[in-house]
């Protein structure tokens, strides 16, 4: 039991802690970071019940409709209302790159719960594939859509970019399991995905450190 809640954990804590000390400039509050955290883990247990009670009534059945709704938009529309509704007026949010931080706190706590829960059921012999594929993407969905909302927070353009945050997330997560469920051999279409989604999500991070110092300027138009 503990080796199989440890290779569940684990995976997740150690994709947080790489993604909370490319931090540079003001690392975040710990306490709040894992709260936030606490909070994804906790989301996997409603949000399976209604994937649950779609499956037993027999809606979106379709594998189109189970990626793209019942994974894609359920999860990540979920996702994106915590950070939007716990962190984005937040005072901690006071910089860009922290909009990737509190992302990818409550995705992973989700992805992490969520394979804990696998690994339960399934056994341990699955702890890899498990770290490199759902856990990873969970990761790297987030930061493409704490990206956005760092951008909607410091550009006057916020509603195009909450948009975004949500959509790029939402569509991303649909292709994934659109993959898993349709291709018999998924794998030769998951590694180049998971490629140019590791890059896209790099770059992102990137991007996101380029913008630190804008939020001055921003704030100070702002009350001009």
């Amino acid at each position: 039991m503990f080796t199989l809640i440890s290779a569940g954990v684990a995976p997740g804590i150690a994709l947080l802690s790489y993604f909370y000390l490319k931090d540079e400039y003001e690392t975040e509050p710990l306490s709040f970071v894992l709260r936030i955290f606490i909070i994804g883990a906790l989301l996997v247990f409603p949000i399976m019940f209604i994937q649950y009670v779609f499956h037993a009534e027999g809606m979106a059945t379709s594998k189109v409709a189970r990626a793209f709704f019942l994974s894609g938009l359920l999860e990540e529309f979920v996702k994106w209302f915590i950070v939007y509704f716990f962190v984005y007026d937040h005072y901690e949010f006071d910089e860009p790159y922290d909009g990737i931080v509190y992302s990818a706190s409550v995705s992973l706590g989700f992805a992490t719960m969520e394979n804990i829960l696998y690994l339960l059921a399934n056994g341990v012999e699955f702890a890899v594939t498990r770290a490199l594929l759902p856990v990873s993407s969970h990761a790297l969905f987030a930061v493409i859509m704490g990206f956005y909302f760092g951008k909607a927070k410091f550009t006057r353009k916020k509603r195009r970019y909450l948009f975004l945050a949500f959509l790029l997330s939402f569509l991303l997560h649909g292709m994934y399991d659109f993959i898993l469920l349709t291709q018999e051999k998924w794998s030769y279409y998951m590694v180049p995905f998971m490629l140019l989604l590791w890059w896209f999500a790099l770059r992102k991070i990137k991007q996101a450190k380029a913008l630190h110092g804008y939020e001055k300027i921003f704030s100070a138009k702002s009350q001009a």
